[in-house]
């Protein structure tokens, strides 16, 4: 059977969830037995997503393979719980950089090279090559930013160029914006309106329009879209906010978009099968008996006045996860790590257990050191993700081994003591400021010690690979290591190195003994990656359940 496209683009404004709609659509015709994979086409000529200020553009998604994406491809692991990998991720960094390199090849042979048909050539070659290493019935192919800006314009027209030669194959959902002015008190299908016409004015028509509102839209509005915008009144999908974004598959299978997306695309329905999914959201809008404050000390929230979940989505997401799956409200609490850097605690007296994620440099750095002081020494539950577990050994290695002016080589070249340290072979690569893709990336094997708090949350909740080996594969992004000529100081100051990466015997986990703290745990990889909402990650559990009992 030739593979099918749908293509999903957005209007209006940008963040109206044209990610969750590409993953909600994949999803109902996965369960309906199609193989499916998701591809996002990103606008910026970056090559990849792993050099971008999450502030700019949202905390980048680490993938198995160690590709560094947008954070959308986070949300279709999550809803589709498989993982995705380099193909499923197109910049137009990518595209021009191949085009560019072809022709200096001399792969055109003499012609002169254009946006169209070259550029828009090899966009349609990434889509399609998609489907072909997943062997999928059907490729959903999100469109970055929104209809009408400069940047996208070879994305539509490649789109419109396969619906040309792919008749009866190719589908196209607009996801845009039914905006409620409080002033007028009723819904303007105007801005839709337009955004339409920007898609005809490039030659596509979409088959189906997705209105995001804050209400359910009424008869009139459906009527006016399918009038104005020229789509058959019973393909404008309703889509309001919902208690959860895992939601949405549901409300658009009330619909009956999935199935008419199929029928659009001459596939037999087949049977849809949502018992598990349905069962979850059902725990996600449950009243929670217990709730805990967790407080992030990270320095990426704010843009301007404003606060970004954005710059820490993976994470947000994994502390839902294991809240839900234990019936437990958990409340985060967003703090600057520069607000913490003059010892004034007041921030995290409540708070039932802290967290350290990613960063990167030396801002913010001390402030993060005493907020895993104040954990350690008042036992509440920390976690420290990364950057957070290194930093745990530094204030470790300070106030416990008694090493003044201990520190990480990232932040201070000429510490005494540098307990975290460059990767070997590293130095050279930073020195030419070669940034892009010379970290330790994607999925490495770790060895779990035996006996320790890692061991019991992988192994109490099948989280092994190998639970005989106890080998667990998990994603990393990281340039700095644990210095293991300290290793011996810091296990007989009571510190655990309870993982080892399998093949480097590089420090992958630390952790404090229950007998001296409830939960003192830090990765140097990132567990926040691997979370979706039907399988919660080990360790995230365990630290959840211990701020539950702290």
């Amino acid at each position: 059977m030739p593979t099918k496209f749908i293509f999903v683009s957005g209007g209006v404004i940008s963040g109206l969830g044209k990610g969750v709609t590409t993953a909600s659509i994949a999803l109902l015709l996965q369960n309906r037995g199609y193989r499916v994979t998701p591809v996002k086409c990103e606008n910026y000529l970056n090559i990849d997503a792993g050099l971008i200020n999450p502030i700019e553009h949202g905390d980048p998604f680490l993938c198995e393979d160690g590709t560094e994406a947008d954070m959308d491809m986070g949300t279709y692991e999550k809803f589709l719980g498989k993982n995705m990998e380099r193909h499923n991720f197109v910049t137009m960094g990518q595209i021009y950089k191949a085009v560019i390199d072809r022709e200096r090849n001399f792969e055109y042979e003499g012609e002169d090279v254009e946006a169209i048909p070259h550029v828009t050539d090899e966009i349609i070659k990434r889509v399609k090559l998609a489907g072909e290493k997943e062997n999928a019935d059907v490729v959903v192919v999100e469109l970055g930013g929104t209809a009408g800006e400069y940047q996208n314009a070879l994305y539509y027209e490649a789109s419109r160029i396969l619906s040309r030669n792919k008749k009866n194959s190719v589908v196209h959902v607009h996801v845009s914006y039914l905006p409620t002015p409080p002033h007028l008190g009723e819904p303007k299908t105007k801005p839709t309106q337009l955004s339409v016409r920007t898609l005809n004015s490039m030659g596509i028509q979409p088959d189906f329009i997705v209105a995001r509102a804050e209400k359910p839209m009424d008869a009139r509005r459906r009527t006016r879209f399918a009038l104005f915008c020229n789509v058959d009144a019973e393909n404008v999908i309703d889509c309001v906010d919902l208690p959860t974004p895992y939601e949405t598959p549901l409300y658009l299978a009330k619909q009956k978009m999935d199935e008419k997306i199929l029928d659009m695309l001459g596939l037999p329905p087949r049977s849809l099968e949502l018992g598990e999914w349905s069962n979850m959201v059902d725990s996600v809008k449950a009243k929670k008996e217990t709730a805990v404050t967790i407080a992030i000390v990270g320095k990426y929230f704010a843009t301007g006045e404003y606060q970004l979940r954005d710059s820490y989505a993976a994470l947000m997401d994994a502390i839902d996860h294991a809240s839900w799956k234990l019936g437990i409200h958990a409340q985060v609490r967003w703090i600057q790590a520069e607000n913490l850097e003059k010892g004034d605690m007041n921030d995290l007296v409540d708070a039932n257990g802290i967290i350290v994620p990613i960063g990167w440099g030396p801002r913010g750095v001390e402030g993060k050191i005493n907020a895993i002081r104040y954990a350690r020494e008042n036992k509440i539950p920390y976690l420290g993700l990364c950057y957070g577990m290194q930093l745990a050994v530094v204030e470790y290695a300070r106030n416990v081994l008694g090493l003044a002016g201990a520190h990480t080589l990232e932040s201070d070249a000429d510490t005494a003591h540098p307990v975290i340290h460059m990767i070997t072979g590293q130095d050279e690569i930073i020195t030419r400021r070669a940034y892009g893709g010379t970290m330790r990336l994607g999925r490495w094997e770790c060895r779990v010690k035996q006996g320790t708090m890692a061991d019991a949350s992988y192994a109490s909740r099948k989280g092994y690979d190998d639970a005989q080996k106890r080998i667990v594969g998990e994603r990393h992004r990281h340039r700095y290591e644990f210095n293991d000529a300290y290793a011996k100081q810091f296990e007989e100051a009571g510190m655990v190195i309870a993982g080892r990466s399998v093949v480097e015997n590089l420090v992958e986990i630390i952790e404090l003994p229950k007998a001296a703290h409830p939960f003192f745990l830090g990765t140097q990889y990132h567990p926040e990656y691997r979370s979706r909402p039907l399988s919660p990650h080990p360790i995230f559990l365990e630290f959840i359940g211990a701020c539950a009992h702290d």
